[in-house]
């Protein structure tokens, strides 16, 4: 593990240098788009953050190769050639995209050419570790890649938003991914512990961790386009990369459940890009609209709009994305499954307290406001969406409102003094 320490350090370290070249040098130059409708900025920041990663990915990507443990990864040349040029075009194309904004059909045809990059050098899909079932010919493979690879890419894509998000999801994410990718090939009879799926893994830790304390909130850079697709289609590859390092042949028939996990946990690590991913295209295709069309209705403007800060927004997301994909992990690794099963629904009960907090407390603020009879502030009473002459009229018709009214009136008149004691 201590060689796939060494990688994360790497990448985590030139990573973090180049966002510090690059991002006074966007400042200085404005390198940067202006603020768009949808974003929760309001102050105009570089999106170059995708090219410091990409530096410390290819450094990464370099160290590893002299590194003799890895001799078997980089036996296949044509298969890191093609890793290294697909991400060389995806950040070209995302860079583009943030600052020349790139129609949707551009886009999609640039990472449809990086799959098939990876599928036509061996980075496919090959095999599905369920009773020894195997992809049925090369064009269903290439098919399945091109698909999951676009499919994930794009739910990275998607849920970049908030200050931190994409790179923090990411990171535990790949947390989880690098300790099922190191434990699998045990499980599988296999005595090497070096894959590409790991090494993959490992990269992308370490691309988040450079890049992470320049994009905290308040983030001063984020990763734009060319840093999220970059992401989604790094950690595409590390789960297509999976299918090709284990025998299906060596499942045996009672280990169902653990087999079937290699297809589980890539979703389980993604579950909250791939949610995300799907509303949006259910919502935009139902109102007659491109599915990549931008709008400002994904699941962390939703937090936004609950009441929840960035940040509380963004550790919400990270909660939710370490109980399933951890449970989906400690599932495979350990033999008692009920252990995995009450970490996921404790973990599921504790973070949707957390997600539906801010409407418990509004709604106890409303129920207080429509108590009360006169309100200096009728920012958290409902009736004021019907506006703000038919809320009133509503609020002096309950019999409270009225009977304090009348108290208010009679003391009102009480204390006047009359004319004749005035006089």
């Amino acid at each position: 593990m201590r060689n796939y320490a060494l990688i994360v350090l790497v990448a985590a370290i030139v990573t973090y240098l180049a966002c510090r070249i690059v991002y006074p040098l966007a400042m200085k130059h404005g390198w940067h788009p202006p603020v768009r409708e949808r974003d929760v900025h309001s102050t105009p920041k570089p999106r170059l953050g995708g090219v410091a990663m990409y530096l410390g990915f290819m450094v990464a990507i370099v160290v590893a190769s002299q590194i003799e443990q890895f001799h078997l990864v980089f036996g296949q040349p044509e298969r890191v050639w093609a890793i290294v040029g697909a991400t060389t075009l995806i950040m070209v194309i995302g860079v583009l995209d943030d600052f020349v904004d790139l129609d949707w059909m551009t886009k999609l045809g640039g990472q449809m050419i990086s799959a098939v990059i990876l599928a036509w050098q061996g980075v496919a899909i090959t095999s599905l570790p369920i009773g020894g079932l195997t992809v049925g010919s090369p064009l269903m493979s290439l098919a399945f890649t091109v698909l999951a690879v676009v499919l994930v890419m794009n739910a990275v894509n998607f849920i970049d938003g908030l200050d931190g998000l994409v790179a923090g999801i990411a990171l535990i994410a790949n947390g989880v991914f690098l300790l099922y990718s190191y434990f699998l090939s045990a499980f599988a009879g296999q005595t090497g512990r070096f894959t590409m799926a790991a090494l993959i893994s490992a990269i992308i830790i370490g691309m988040c961790l450079g890049f992470l304390p320049i994009n905290w909130n308040p983030a001063k850079m984020f990763m734009g386009d060319g840093g999220a697709l970059q992401l989604g289609l790094l950690m595409a590859t590390s789960a297509v990369a999976v299918t090709g390092e284990v025998d299906p042949m060596t499942i045996k028939s009672e280990q169902f459940l653990p087999a079937f996990l290699p297809i589980v946990i890539p979703f389980a690590v993604l579950i909250v890009p791939l949610l995300d991913l799907t509303m949006a295209v259910v919502r935009r295709m139902s109102a007659g609209k491109s599915p990549f069309s931008a709008d400002r209705k994904h699941l962390h403007h939703r937090l936004l709009d609950m009441g929840h800060t960035q940040l509380r927004a963004v550790l919400i997301f990270y909660a939710w994305t370490a109980v399933v994909s951890g449970g989906a992990l400690l599932a495979f690794v350990l033999e008692d499954a009920w252990i995995a099963l009450v970490f996921v629904t404790v973990g599921f009960i504790i973070c949707t307290a957390f997600t539906v907090a801010p409407i418990s407390r509004r709604k106890a603020r409303e129920l207080r406001a429509q108590k009360t009879p006169t309100l200096l502030d009728e920012s958290d009473d409902p009736l004021d969406s019907q506006g703000e002459a038919q809320a009133d009229t509503i609020r002096r018709a309950l019999p409270r409102y009225a009977a304090k009214r009348q108290a208010r009136q009679t003391s009102s008149t009480s204390d006047t003094p009359s004319e004749a004691e005035t006089a």
